[in-house]
């Protein structure tokens, strides 16, 4: 997706854009609209191009099982209608007007599950998939992931604040002060291995969490138990942990871990080291990782930082991602210059 939508003839083409207007509201009132305004360049570069909009975006966590009107984002269509100056569509049903905001993603539990059934209905009457959400690039979301896969060769392309943002990140990687440390999470190994290996060598240390740590666990013949993990991966997990010790960059893994019976309801979490039994998944980075971890990030000048630790959605597996976003803060108030990708 190294094509930006100014570049890309929108003349009577109807683009499908996502976006971040995960803004705060209350009462129906918008406290902070700055999300709202740094998407105004790519949704301007289309419209005044000749180009129409259907804009998708989440807004909170609903709990997915339909509308809530405290997370709608019908506020949110109202000031992009005073920004732009002209009418804001917030409906999932209106396939006409030049901007439509569909309603809020996660209103549909396909939209965090990754549905290609929910992305199917999403891509219907678009001719072109933008994507100008930096700050949820690393959610394997169906809007972030099976939305592009849905197009079916029709062009996918970047949207202006995400080309920013991924031009700055490679600035900051190209001149970093050291120590430089990267904090890579999330499910999927294959969704970081490029940047697993981009990183490698001009990084000090990159520290993994998430349920992709299992996947680099098993690697190295752990028992992991009923943890996620991606069989298909784990002989490219191992390789990237070989080149990683030819290189200058050292790579991190949990050495503890949070686990249950399962993600939801009230079950009983143990803290545990590997081998992790099975009927057991690790859910979180334990708080051996946390201080591990944290140690790290507080001596660094440049920090990196994409993906949750745990299922932070979920309490209480939200504790290693708090823990590490809070060292990350600290390091930033002693001069560490840090890119968060996440939100």
């Amino acid at each position: 997706m190294k094509q930006t939508i100014d570049k890309i003839d929108v003349d009577g083409k109807r683009v499908l854009m996502r976006v971040d207007f995960n803004v705060p509201v209350k009462n129906g009132i918008i406290n902070d609209d700055r999300r709202i305004r740094m998407a105004l360049p790519s949704i301007l570069s289309v419209l005044e191009r000749g180009g129409s909009l259907t804009l998708l975006s989440h807004l909170g966590r609903p709990t997915g099982k339909g509308v809530e009107p405290e997370f709608s984002l019908a506020p949110v269509a109202l000031r992009l209608s005073e920004l732009l100056g002209v009418p804001v569509s917030c409906s999932n049903d209106d396939t006409t007007s030049t901007i439509i905001l569909r309603e809020n993603l996660r209103f549909n539990a396909g939209e965090k599950l990754g549905s290609s059934d929910f992305a199917s209905t999403l891509v219907t009457g678009s001719d072109m998939y933008c994507n100008d959400a930096f700050g949820t690039a690393h959610r394997e979301h169906a809007s972030m992931v099976a939305v592009p896969e849905a197009m079916q060769g029709k062009p996918r392309v970047a949207g202006l604040l995400l080309a920013k943002e991924l031009q700055y990140l490679d600035n900051a990687i190209a001149h970093a002060e050291q120590p430089f440390v990267a904090v890579l999470g999330g499910a999927k190994v294959a969704d970081k291995m490029g940047a697993i290996e981009n990183l490698l060598g001009k990084v000090d240390t990159i520290l993994i969490g998430g349920a992709m740590a299992y996947t680099f666990l098993v690697s190295l013949g752990e028992e992991v138990g009923s943890s996620l993990v991606e069989k298909n991966r784990v002989l490219d997990a191992k390789k990237m942990l070989e080149q990683a010790k030819q290189s200058t960059t050292t790579i991190m893994l949990p050495t503890d871990h949070v686990c249950a019976k399962q993600i939801g309801g009230r079950v009983e979490t143990t803290t545990m080291h590997t081998p992790i039994p099975q009927g057991l998944m690790g859910l979180d980075i334990g708080p051996e990782t946390i201080k591990t971890y944290s140690g790290i990030l507080k001596k660094a000048k440049t920090i990196v930082w994409n993906g949750p630790m745990g299922v932070f959605e979920v309490s209480p597996y939200d504790e290693g991602t708090e823990r590490i976003a809070t060292a990350v803060s600290e390091a930033t108030e002693q001069g560490a210059i840090s890119i968060v990708g996440g939100g």
